[in-house]
């Protein structure tokens, strides 16, 4: 799908024409020239134009400055993955860094974030961009004479889930927002009159009428990978009913999906082997991955618009790595990870059982791995002092954080390329570090986990274990645990049979959920969640949905507070944190007739 990337919009007229004047700063100034549109109007335009909605996934501008935004900011701060709202602004991770460096991002993890911050601004703007290209494509469509019925649906179901998944997550991030589609007339920028709409409609009803479009009228394969097809758009539809509380909807559609569904290239979905395979560029678009954003490194672009730059950041300092120390797990993540004897996770006094840290200690200074039992996922979630890094060698622990006292000694790995293929999926032609990793948006892992919390509600709690079983059970395969190296002055030498650290894991004892009941059976998948895809942009949004973002975030924020300093005076209230605040500028530019259109969301 990247080589669809490359090809932004078929040809270098169109890319000028189309996108360079509009996309970055589609709200404040003019389009600078446009096509006929009758020019646009045939099966080719359509194509060239759908690339253009999916090129807006990752929010990059693939037209002007390298590591910038479609909104004209830097590219971390509208990154798919919500590494700062999902992640840090749930408790995964510190912002990282120095206090004072993108201070804006430690602000919203603190939740004292205002309106008139601009990370909010570009956030919106970046999904509304997509939107519009979607819209774009929607409106070709009535008018199209040499496409097939079958190959014009297949499209409008592409662009429809494409707007989709843009307008989730903004309804995620604000919650109030308002719905712009193809029947406006205006499709060469964004302007400001299109938003001048109310945005006082709950959406998610035309969101699913999107999603079940799509899964109605996509193919089952496609010839590209990474084109959504309709299985993407079942997961995608019960995700929905998810949110919304309607586990009566969702649950059919998960197991239809669970049951029946494959990838566009027609690979049944199942987990992989390994966990790592999920997070290696080498192996991705695999039997694991629902749907995925696609990056590419090294393709003779020039510069880094087809990597991942939203993870920029998100390297450890110094060593190896050009930048920046940002994103480090926190504590209370990490002991997270601790077992009991049977391999199973605290699920509520986990920090009672912490990890033993190099907090404070000097990479020249001897420090001795904690040796209690632990998840093998936590070492392929988090760099710690003396485990493998990838094949980067032994994380040397301080050496390799920028500052510990404001953010804890951990560093970020699901995001890192590796050191054997950095020639092939590592771009250095920006100023940070850009990678051909894919985002994998919903991952089959993902989809057994909802499944299992729709199972629950239920009431099959049986089903609801066995599901969570299966997530775990591929990790009881030491085959995919982190292993020691063969010569540790040389990673590349490869690594031994020998587990790194300790790790102990086991599944839930058959009828353990029945005999439990329901509250302990949600709370396990609640937490397996957490330990599945930590780091991975969405622990804010599941706390929120589940209604325990004000508990578990202050409890948060009290613990990891006395030990890290950069959230101290953290807190979440309830009734207005659980949404982010309707950008500011949004807000000034919907006034109509004398009084702004857009309302800002409660307690802001």
């Amino acid at each position: 799908m990247k080589s669809l990337y490359n090809i932004l919009l078929g040809s270098a007229v169109i890319a000028s024409a189309i996108f360079s004047s509009c996309s970055k700063s589609f709200l404040d100034h003019q389009p600078q020239a446009a096509l006929d549109e009758a020019q646009l109007t045939n099966k080719k335009g359509v194509g060239t134009m759908l690339v253009g909605a999916y090129g807006a996934l990752d929010g990059q501008d693939f037209v002007n400055a390298d590591m910038v935004n479609l909104s004209g900011g830097s590219g971390f701060i509208v990154s798919p993955d919500n590494w700062i709202y999902g992640s840090v602004c749930g408790g995964d991770a510190h912002k990282g860094s120095t206090t004072d460096d993108a201070n804006p991002a430690l602000v919203i993890a603190k939740f004292g974030g205002i309106p008139s911050n601009g990370f909010f601004n570009d956030k919106w703007r970046v999904n509304y961009e997509g939107i519009r290209r979607c819209n774009f494509v929607l409106h070709l469509l009535t008018n199209v004479q040499d496409m097939s019925n079958q190959e014009k649906a297949n499209a409008a179901g592409e662009a429809r889930f494409l707007r989709a998944h843009y307008y989730a997550d903004l309804k995620k991030m604000f919650n109030n927002v308002p719905w712009v589609d193809e029947t406006n007339t205006s499709f060469s920028q964004l302007d400001v009159d299109q938003l001048k709409q109310p945005n006082d409609k709950d959406i998610w009803p035309m969101i699913e009428a999107d999603f079940k479009f799509a899964y109605q009228n996509l193919n089952e394969t496609q010839a590209e990978v990474g084109r959504a097809n309709k299985w993407a758009a079942a997961a995608y539809l019960a995700k929905t009913y998810l949110y919304e509380s309607n586990y009566t909807a969702a649950l059919p559609l998960f197991e239809t999906v669970i049951q029946n569904g494959v990838t566009a290239k027609g690979l049944h979905f199942d987990l992989m082997d390994h966990y790592h395979d999920n997070y290696d560029a080498a192996t991705e678009n695999n039997q694991e991955a629902v749907f995925s954003i696609q990056y590419s490194a090294n393709d003779g672009s020039g510069g880094t618009a087809n990597a991942n730059q939203g993870e920029m950041l998100n390297y450890p300092y110094n060593g190896p790595f050009s930048c920046c120390g940002f994103y480090q797990p926190s504590m209370d993540l990490v002991n997270s990870y601790r077992t009991d004897a049977n391999g199973l996770p605290f699920l509520d006094d986990y920090n009672q059982h912490a990890l033993v840290s190099d907090m404070g200690v000097a990479s020249s200074v001897a420090f001795t791995l904690d040796n209690g039992n632990l998840d093998p996922r936590l070492d392929w979630t988090v760099g710690r002092r003396g485990i493998p890094y990838l094949d980067w060698g032994l994380h040397p622990g301080q050496d390799w954080i920028r500052s510990q006292t404001t953010a804890g000694p951990y560093s970020p790995k699901k995001n890192v390329y590796m050191q054997a293929t950095q020639g092939k999926y590592y771009d250095g032609n920006g100023w940070a570090p850009g990678n051909a990793i894919n985002y994998v948006l919903i991952r089959f892992s993902d989809v057994l986990l909802m499944a299992a919390e729709c199972q629950a509600q239920a009431g099959s709690l049986d089903i609801a274990e066995k599901y969570v079983n299966r997530v775990r059970h591929r990790m009881t395969n030491p085959d995919g645990w982190v292993h020691t190296y063969i010569d540790p002055a040389n990673p590349l030498s490869g690594n031994t049979n020998t587990p790194a650290a300790n790790y102990v894991i086991g599944e839930y004892q058959a009828g353990a959920f029945t005999t439990q009941g329901k509250a302990y059976g949600l709370k396990a998948i609640y937490f397996e969640r957490k330990l599945e895809l930590a780091m991975e942009g969405h622990r804010f949004f599941d706390l929120v949905r589940w209604k325990l973002a004000a508990p578990v975030l202050n409890k948060y924020f009290q613990f990891e507070g006395a030990l890290i300093s950069d959230i101290v005076g953290g807190s979440f209230t309830a009734n207005k944190n659980e949404y982010f605040p309707i950008p500011q500028r949004q807000i000034d530019l919907s006034v109509k007739n004398g009084k702004s259109v857009l309302i800002q969301n409660p307690h802001y």
